[in-house]
Parts: structure tokens; sequence; C-alpha cells
């Protein structure tokens, strides 16, 4: 378990989408900083039978707001990770909007908008997964 880090950030998408293959350039270019490197990116493609049942355990996400991400930690006892629970269900955040899940930690993106997940979104969920 000394190999495993802390946190992972799972992301949702599908082949063929720019906003996913967007939102996956993205993270990773995040990871790259070393304020971050607590992290690493798991990817699922929601159109595959293993990201799909990934997806559906993940809850919480609405399959029209793909891309989404969502952030997990480490259990220190049973050396798997789990969905960090949003501390704040409903609140209005001024940086990530109505794209903010309501369950978990974790993003979805809103086409209400211009249906982007901004780096700045990003790492301010991170940045709350690192305060909980």
């Amino acid at each position: 378990m000394a190999d495993k880090k802390p946190y992972q950030i799972v992301l949702f998408g599908k082949a063929g989408c720019d906003k996913c293959a967007l939102l996956n350039k993205r993270v990773d270019k995040l990871l790259q900083k070393p304020e971050w490197k607590r992290f690493e990116k798991i990817y699922h493609d929601i159109m595959t039978e293993d990201g799909l049942i990934d997806f559906c355990n993940a809850e919480c996400i609405n399959p029209q707001r793909i891309p989404a991400l969502a952030v997990k930690i480490l259990n220190a006892d049973s050396g798997e990770y789990n969905y960090i629970t949003n501390d704040k269900p409903g609140s209005r955040d001024t940086v990530c909007g109505s794209s903010k899940l309501y369950t978990y930690l974790g993003l979805q993106t809103d086409y209400s908008g211009n249906g982007t997940i901004t780096p700045n979104m990003v790492s301010h969920v991170l940045e709350e997964a690192v305060r909980i």
C-alpha cells in the first residue's frame, strides 16, 4: 500500500467526445504540478462494460452530463479507495456552480452553460479534497 497515492481522480467519459478528451488533457496537465502529486487519474469509458459498471457504482452522476469526475480517498485500514462525500450537498459553489456533484466531491458537465469543466474548477475540487 506504500506505493498507492492517497487520492484518485475518477474520470468518466466516452470515445469520440471532444469535451471528454479536453477534460482528460486538463487533468493530466494539472497532475504534472507538484501540488497534485498525491493524486492519480483513473479513466473510465462509459461506453465499455467495465466503464459502465464503474459509472453506475458512482451512483450520483447524471449520464447526460458526461464528462464528469469524482474524487476518491484511500482508506488506510482496508486499502480500498472510497468516494469523498460532499460535506455541503446542494450548497452554491461560486467556482463550480451547478457543475458540482451533490452526493460526492466532484464535477459533471453543465450543458446549460458552456459545457466545459475548467482547470480552475478541477483545482478547486482537489483543494477541497485535501482539506477534508
